[in-house]
């Protein structure tokens, strides 16, 4: 039965599989913060542009 699964006796097996994934999960909350802050910039400059072109318009 269920030759393809494989649960090692040893449980210090696990060790680097539990390693890579803390590393990995870091890794992609870092990505995802790094996300939002850019796009939060990009948008604060947008809505500056935006409101300099509605102004811009207005004076006209």
């Amino acid at each position: 039965m269920m030759e393809f699964l494989y649960f090692p006796e040893d449980k210090t097996e696990y060790i680097p599989a539990v390693i890579t994934l803390i590393i990995f999960m870091i890794g992609a909350a870092a990505v995802m913060y790094w996300f939002y802050k850019t796009s939060k910039k990009e948008a604060e400059k947008f809505d500056e542009k935006f409101q300099q072109h509605t102004s811009d318009r207005n004076e006209s």
